[in-house]
């Protein structure tokens, strides 16, 4: 699953001449897949030039923006050092879709669904209450796009499910929900490499997300709210089945 469906998701710029930017993301993929271990020093300015076949004033101005999304730490007399990944902005649109390119992160997936258990029940349930007619035919839509996309590619099927959640997120009519949607997203393309490959699985999820269309179309907030708990901790509980499967969490 490639990180630029991520950006067309988030309708994000994913073409640029800039030299500086190309290594932000050759970087950035590499430290958030772990090449690069926390506390790590990188190669000093003049070797990373050499490396990427880039003058060292690119190379400053890809490691200045990776400090402001708080992979790096630059000290005078130490050198370029990776931090911690609690200091990373993990909020970031880019630094979210590095995590869609890297091996799939198990504390990364289980701690987004976390999150998403804890405030998209209750969007859905904003999203009954605040529905236009004009979302809700978006929501319906989405919805009848992942029945058509169930039994094509794990792409189409995924990126429909992404666009679901995206229109339950605009129905909410909430400014700061967008903020957020970029966690959606990430989720649902890295947990895809291990949870949606199989179509017996896409077929079980959607009638969790008609549930939630009709429930929203209804104006029903308590359905709402719990049709999207149902669905996501179905999901979680997949992610966690197959943690314990492969010996990446305790049991």
């Amino acid at each position: 699953m490639s990180e630029l469906i991520y950006y067309d998701l988030k309708h994000s710029t994913t073409m640029t001449t800039s030299l500086s930017i190309q290594l932000v993301r050759e970087l950035g993929r590499r430290i958030v897949a772990g090449s690069y271990l926390s506390g790590e020093l990188l190669d000093d300015e003049v070797a990373l030039a050499e490396r990427y076949h880039v003058s060292r004033v690119v190379v400053r101005d890809a490691v200045k923006i990776l400090v402001a999304k708080g992979l790096l730490d630059v000290r005078r007399g130490v050198g370029t050092r990776v931090r911690d990944r609690r200091e990373w902005k993990l909020l970031d649109d880019d630094v979210l879709a590095w995590h869609v390119s890297a091996p799939p992160n198990t504390a990364f997936l289980l701690q987004v669904m976390e999150i998403r258990l804890s405030f998209e029940p209750k969007v859905a349930a904003w999203a009954a209450k605040r529905a236009t007619a004009e979302n809700i035919k978006e929501i319906e839509k989405c919805c009848a796009d992942m029945e058509k996309a169930r039994l094509c590619s794990a792409e189409n099927f995924i990126v429909a499910d992404a666009l679901f959640h995206k229109a339950v997120l605009k129905a909410a009519h909430n400014e700061f929900l967008t903020a957020l949607e970029g966690v959606i997203y990430s989720a649902l393309l890295v947990g895809h490499k291990v949870t949606h490959d199989d179509p017996c699985l896409r077929e079980t999820t959607v009638p969790y997300h008609r549930d939630i269309a009709k429930s929203i179309k209804q104006g029903d907030a308590d359905l709402a709210e719990k049709m999207t708990l149902r669905l996501l901790e179905n999901s979680s509980q997949r992610l966690k089945k197959f943690c314990e499967s492969q010996n990446l969490i305790a049991t």
